[in-house]
C-alpha cells in the first residue's frame, strides 16, 4: 500500500507466526500469548536482573528518561534484593 508499517501491523504479523508455530507443534510445546512488546519487556527485565548498568540499559532500550527504564521495565523482586544484600555482607 506504500504506507509505513505501524506497531499494530508488526504485532499482527507476529501473532500470525505464533499461531502458525503452535499449529505445527504439540500443545505442551506451544508458545504462550506473547507480543513483540512482551519480548522487549522481558529482554529489558532480564538485562536488569543480570546487573547491567541502568544507564546502559536506558540507552539500549532507547528511553529518553531513566524513570521509564527503572519503573516500567526493570523489576525488583525478593531474590534479586536478597542477592544484592548478600553481596554487601560478603
Amino acid at each position: 500500500s506504500g504506507l509505513p508499517k505501524t506497531a499494530s501491523c508488526y504485532e499482527s504479523m507476529f501473532q500470525g507466526l505464533v499461531r502458525k508455530y503452535n499449529k505445527h507443534h504439540k500443545p505442551d510445546e506451544a508458545l504462550p500469548n506473547i507480543t513483540p512488546h512482551t519480548m522487549r519487556h522481558t529482554f529489558c527485565t532480564r538485562l536488569a536482573q543480570a546487573g547491567m548498568n541502568p544507564k546502559d540499559l536506558q540507552y539500549i532500550m532507547g528511553h529518553s528518561n531513566i524513570t521509564m527504564t527503572l519503573n516500567y521495565y526493570a523489576h525488583a523482586d525478593y531474590a534479586s534484593a536478597k542477592a544484592a544484600m548478600d553481596k554487601l555482607a560478603a
